[in-house]
């Protein structure tokens, strides 16, 4: 297992904190015009919220490598299960965000892997916001979507 150095809280010029030292990276999977969400737990930062498995990147991954990892570590979905189609930066500075859309394989499965999730679900994307989301991942929302829809989803 490589060297893990991004976890950590950054203060951020926006009066937040974020966690990753060197910015977070999520996966948006699309199967079938749902996409999958996480519930996360209680107790992990903005907890009892639904939104996409993803976390700290660390200073050797690229986007695409840190969301795989962290989707397999969450939720169990393996690095060849998806097929990269771009990717959605929030920028903040110091601090970014970068959610990866992806296109599910048919033979994907997911379930939660740890104590960070209640459960995976996959929802229809018109039904996403009816869903208790993640502050942050309900703000880029609307433009996620767009992405989803000018990708051919």
């Amino acid at each position: 297992m490589a060297h893990r150095d991004g976890d950590g809280w950054v203060e951020c010029t926006c009066g937040s904190k974020h966690w990753g030292l060197h910015g977070a990276a999520g996966l948006l999977l699309v199967q079938n015009r749902k996409v999958l969400l996480q519930h996360r737990a209680p107790w992990v930062h903005n907890g009892d919220t639904w939104g996409i498995p993803g976390g700290a990147r660390d200073s050797h991954e690229t986007i695409i490598e840190a969301a795989a990892r962290e989707a397999h570590e969450e939720v169990g979905i393996q690095v060849d299960a998806f097929t990269p189609i771009t990717t959605h930066t929030v920028n903040h500075d110091l601090w970014e965000y970068n959610t990866v859309i992806a296109h599910a394989h048919e033979n994907i499965t997911t379930h939660a892997m740890n104590e960070e999730s209640l459960q995976v679900e996959w929802v229809a994307i018109d039904s996403v916001s009816e869903k208790n989301l993640h502050p942050s991942f309900e703000k880029a929302w609307p433009e996620l979507k767009a992405l989803l829809f000018e990708s051919g989803i």
